[in-house]
């Protein structure tokens, strides 16, 4: 979806296959030892790496025929419009960064979100209970989509570590002087936590993000999930949209159950994710809320 919403690229299905397979390795080899070496981590990070480059730049060459009637800008639209409005012009190469960047930026960080998300529910059945009664009290149960108030608080809790930026202009912080140039890093969710205006940080809270408390409106860069200034997130409102119909099919359509007796251990790089990925088993429902029978215990089980 990222390749095809965000980027504008038209590749086959055995294509997309092939390409999700090969950044694949390239996600789980990212932050290997820099040992080159046969079989080596660092190898194979490469070898997908420069895989994924000839495929980009296939498709960014065919982008221009791809994008005949087009009606609007996607994120690489913008991203090479956006260098020329400033007088430059981003070379193959740059642009062939910048599309990983992109797609790891939209494919990663939605999944872990997502995975979060049905973590959460499994974890606070009371939340999804709430959920339920909120579609239910508004007639839209089975039907999904519209979306209610409630906010699924998947970014609160496993949000994307830390984030980049150059410095513009030289600067001082707490005593310490930034030269201009420099490249900063900031904790996303450092800040996040530390924020004086969340209370009980560690607890799963939705209501936090309610119009009664608005926990997330105190204050500009307190709540940073997608980023902040000029340069957030360009996919912020199709993640949100994506995030917001996932949680509302899961209530109305599914019931679902932890497929292993304990919840996994959770790591944070490259992206915040559980190790082995979360066993879950979902249960379909009919308009009536009663389970649908699969044909086989095989149609239940899911890795997410």
């Amino acid at each position: 979806m990222a390749v095809r919403v965000l980027l504008g690229f038209r590749v086959s299905e055995e294509e997309m296959r092939h390409l999700f397979s090969t950044f694949q390795d390239f996600v789980d080899n990212l932050f290997s030892l820099p040992i080159d070496l046969p079989f080596s981590g660092y190898r194979k990070g490469i070898r997908a790496r420069d895989t994924l480059q000839k495929s980009i730049e296939k498709a960014i060459r065919e982008k221009p025929l791809c994008s005949q009637g087009k009606d609007y800008s996607d994120a690489l639209d913008v991203l090479m419009e956006s260098a020329k409005e400033n007088g430059t012009e981003l070379t193959m190469q740059e642009l062939k960064e910048s599309t990983i960047e992109l797609i790891f930026a939209a494919f990663a960080t939605t999944a872990s979100a997502s995975t979060s998300l049905i973590m959460q529910l499994l974890r606070h059945p009371q939340v999804l209970e709430r959920l339920r009664e909120e579609l239910r009290a508004r007639g839209l149960l089975h039907n999904g989509l519209p979306m209610p108030r409630r906010r699924a608080e998947a970014g609160h809790h496993r949000e994307p570590q830390e984030a980049y930026r150059t410095a513009m202009q030289t600067f001082e912080l707490d005593g310490v002087q930034i030269p201009k140039g420099w490249s900063v890093m900031y904790s996303i969710r450092d800040t996040h936590d530390t924020a004086a205006v969340f209370k009980d940080v560690d607890a799963f809270d939705p209501d936090r993000f309610s119009q009664e408390r608005g926990e997330d409106k105190e204050g500009r860069f307190h709540y940073l999930p997608f980023g902040g200034g000029v340069r957030s997130c360009l996919g912020k409102q199709l993640a949100t949209l994506f995030l917001r119909i996932l949680a509302i099919e899961l209530a109305s359509t599914s019931r679902f159950e932890l497929a292993t007796r304990q919840f996994p251990r959770v790591v944070t790089v490259p992206v915040v994710h559980p190790v082995d990925g979360l066993k879950v088993k979902f249960y379909g429902l009919d308009s009536n809320q009663n389970e649908i029978m699969a044909k086989s215990e095989e149609l239940l089980g899911a890795t997410v």
